[in-house]
């Protein structure tokens, strides 16, 4: 079996394993797949379809659909040439699409099935702006192109564009270049890590949104290693637990999707026997939930991820040795540092704290984002002097693991997803009886944390907490909706006037180990 290389553009990637291993799958989606040497041959045709429509190094194409193999075959064929992908969340509302749509400034836009509704809702200036393709269009211009001779592009090029939720409520687009992408996961093979050294046997399963790193990033491992990756429009557990019967050795999966899977009535059907690692983050692991995964897998290996889209991923492990059925302290940690990347705890004033001190969270690492599109005052205040600002608070123990503790930022993370309260409150302050709104985040046992409303009505009003809930659902993604209302009399405050979110979030964390989940 020949290693798996270490190169640093996706360009020599995709050559690599058409030469290497031509026949093998590399997506497997349905009744579709696509082999290695086919997807050289399609990246090719896919840059001569791009350039057709004025693309080139540099430009953004925007995707806006669920996961399928047409757009992670446009990332790479894009990433070849030094254009962009910049995919859009599917499940966004319209006024959302339309905002990031803007802000890539793409003159492409492919679209899966079924969201023809959502871009006859999209402004006219907007929609005017981009030439928007469907999936069948796509694949036909595909296959009536032949394939391209391109320049590749460098290593240190942006290629992938994803939109994180903003502090202000506009989401702010992370650009992730080809060497920074693969980079901890090339450390990763050169410390013998087995989970970032898969055999030509091995198999990913991508469930999660290809709009965030965990679906995106997972498919980047897949063909950094030469394996098939088996694509899920989106997750499902009965479909998951498929996956995992169609050879699936290897996902990512957030811990209230694990639930799902494990108590889903299929489960006891099916083989997990060539499961060897499972891949968990955005939210803790219940050790209640952890023990009946590992009574459901109790050969595969469960490893905590922590990482940010700025990261490029992964930048903590908390490796399966450290996992145990009957629990244990560093279980509430989120594990040491990759190999390869250096983190610390730094203060106020970017120095570092004592171990056992909490302070925030800060990483150098050669997977750092070149910084957001068109953002710089933003991407100087997150990345400063080498460092990027993760914005959550933390202490690191005598042996570098590291326990998260609170949120500097107000983020709330519901089921893996991120949301900021300052564009939740923008879109409820437009409701007619409301005066004032703050956003928090309450434990919530099936997705970590629920997104709360806390509101005080304007004089003479009165607030039906369903139609706050109907009035957010218009303008926000369903994840971003409050699931509860609660009606207030007055919003504390500090003596600057600014409303202290943590006052109110303080009665629901009570009895907690940290404020977050």
């Amino acid at each position: 079996m020949e290693p798996a290389p270490q190169y640093n553009t996706f360009d020599a990637f995709v050559s690599h394993w058409a030469n290497e291993r031509p026949d093998r799958i590399a997506f497997d989606q349905g009744d579709k797949t696509v082999t290695f040497a086919e997807l050289d041959d399609m990246t090719r045709r896919m840059i001569a379809v791009f350039e057709s429509h004025g693309i080139a190094k540099g430009d953004r194409i925007a995707w806006l659909g669920k996961n399928r193999i047409i757009f992670y075959a446009m990332f790479l064929a894009a990433a070849r040439m030094g254009a962009v992908m910049a995919p859009i969340g599917w499940r966004l509302a319209p006024p959302e699409v339309a905002y990031i749509l803007k802000d890539t400034g793409a003159k492409l836009m492919i679209t899966g099935t079924g969201f023809a509704e959502v871009v006859a809702k999209l402004a006219p200036e907007v929609a005017q702006s981009v030439t928007i393709i469907e999936e069948p269009e796509m694949y036909a211009a595909i296959e009536a192109a032949s394939p391209a001779s391109f320049t590749p592009s460098e290593p240190d090029d942006p290629v992938l564009q994803l939109y994180t939720s903003g502090t202000t409520g506009n989401p702010k687009g992370a650009q992730l270049s080809n060497a920074g992408l693969v980079a901890l996961r090339n450390t990763s093979k050169e410390a013998g890590d087995p989970w970032n050294r898969p055999g030509p046997e091995d198999c990913m399963l991508v469930a999660m949104p290809c709009a965030h790193i965990g679906g995106t990033g997972i498919v980047i491992a897949s063909i950094a290693n030469g394996i098939r990756a088996i694509i899920q429009e989106e997750f499902d557990p009965g479909e998951f637990l498929k996956g995992i019967a169609g050879g699936a050795t290897q996902s990512f999966i957030v811990p209230a999707a694990l639930q799902m899977v494990i108590q889903h009535p299929e489960a006891k059907n099916t083989d997990f026997s060539g499961v060897k690692y499972i891949m968990y983050g955005a939210a803790p692991m219940p050790l209640e939930l952890l023990k009946e995964a590992v009574r459901t897998m109790p050969q595969a290996g469960f490893l905590q991820v922590f990482g940010m889209t700025e990261t490029c991923g992964t930048v903590t492990l908390l490796r399966p040795e450290d996992h145990s059925v009957e629990g244990n302290e560093r279980m509430r940690s989120v594990g040491r540092a990759m190999p390869g990347t250096d983190i610390r705890i730094f203060d106020e004033d970017s120095n570092e704290m004592p171990r056992g001190q909490i302070g925030e969270i800060v990483v150098k690492s050669p997977s750092n984002m070149l910084g957001y599109w068109n953002l710089p005052e933003a991407t100087e205040q997150t990345m400063r002097d080498g460092w990027l600002h993760t914005g959550d608070a933390a202490i690191m123990d005598d042996d570098g693991y590291i326990y998260i503790q609170d949120r500097i930022k107000d983020m709330i993370i519901s089921g893996g997803e991120n949301v900021y309260p300052a564009q939740v409150e923008g879109a409820i302050y437009g409701h007619p009886d409301i005066a004032e709104v703050a956003v928090i985040g309450v434990p919530d046992e099936k997705w970590g944390e629920a997104v709360k409303a806390c509101v005080v009505a304007k004089p003479g009003h009165t607030i039906d907490p369903d139609s706050v809930i109907s009035h957010a659902r218009e303008q926000l993604a369903g994840f971003k909706v409050p699931k509860t209302v609660d009606v207030i009399e007055v919003m504390p405050r500090n003596p600057s006037g600014k409303i202290l979110r943590r006052t109110l979030r303080a009665p629901y964390w009570e009895g907690q180990e940290r404020q977050v989940s």
